[in-house]
């Protein structure tokens, strides 16, 4: 998660501009219509529906939103979202996965590999990358809910599989089906968490130069600029001075 984590953190730094801000609501309250549509339309019963709840809160989503995307799962009519995962190459042979929920596989694909392209990278087969990384639960807290040590000692009575704290954040890993479970107990401890939802974690990490630390930079930001992607991961490290110049 290294890459995409630090991606991440440069995005925040930025600032949450109005424009950005209003399309990661579109895409949160997506994912909350999609889970709402294949399960139950109560976060109690549906896990999925309350991850996305749980990611939206995180940012600060107003409640009429998340009630609203809950809403129009039910809708007669409605968009039908498919989910569709890209897998690809970027400049220095960095692994990238995207994942998606598209309503014109056609258009998003068309549109990724477009910015693959540009970027110096290319699509691959689906299993070209993933088989790299792993497929793990992530439950995140902000790093002042508790010390390195309690979150440690809650991560194993909880059941996580590893615990990984940093100056912002406490990482939990642990096995996919085991998620709900995990975060629940995490929760008794802690209250609601940032975020816990599945993702690709992976085995090793490729160490760019500054050069092309920058393209890859861009590339993931167009693809998490684009209005289907709703995640993107990718294998690779970059030097504090591409994180400070990005930054700043």
């Amino acid at each position: 998660m290294a890459g995409h984590s630090q991606f991440k953190n440069i995005m925040y730094r930025k600032g949450a501009q109005d424009k950005k801000r209003a399309k990661l609501f579109a895409k949160l309250a997506k994912e909350i219509t999609v889970a709402a549509k294949m399960g139950l339309a109560d976060p109690e019963y549906n896990p999925r529906l309350r991850a996305a709840i749980q990611a939206a809160r995180a940012e600060n989503m107003p409640k009429d939103n998340i009630e609203r995307a809950i809403k129009k799962s039910t809708d007669q009519g409605g968009e039908n979202y498919e989910e569709v995962r890209y897998e690809g190459f970027g400049v220095g042979g960095v692994g990238v996965i995207v994942e998606t929920l598209t309503d014109n596989r056609n258009r998003t694909a068309g549109e990724v590999r477009a910015i693959f392209t540009k970027n110096g990278g290319n699509l691959g087969e689906t299993g070209a990358v993933s088989f790299g990384f792993d497929r793990l639960g992530l439950v995140e807290y902000p790093a002042d809910v508790a010390t390195t040590d309690e979150m440690l000692e809650a991560a194993i009575e909880a059941g996580a599989d590893d615990c990984q704290s940093g100056e912002e954040l406490h990482e939990l890993y642990c096995a996919p089906d085991a998620l709900h479970e995990v975060s629940g107990e995490l929760e008794k401890k802690f209250g609601e968490p940032r975020s816990a939802r599945i993702v690709w974690k992976p085995q090793n990490t490729i160490e760019l130069d500054d050069e092309k630390a920058e393209t890859i930079l861009k590339m993931l930001e167009a693809l998490d600029d684009n209005d289907d992607v709703q995640q993107v991961y990718a294998n690779f490290e970059m030097s504090d001075s591409v994180l400070e110049k990005m930054s700043a």
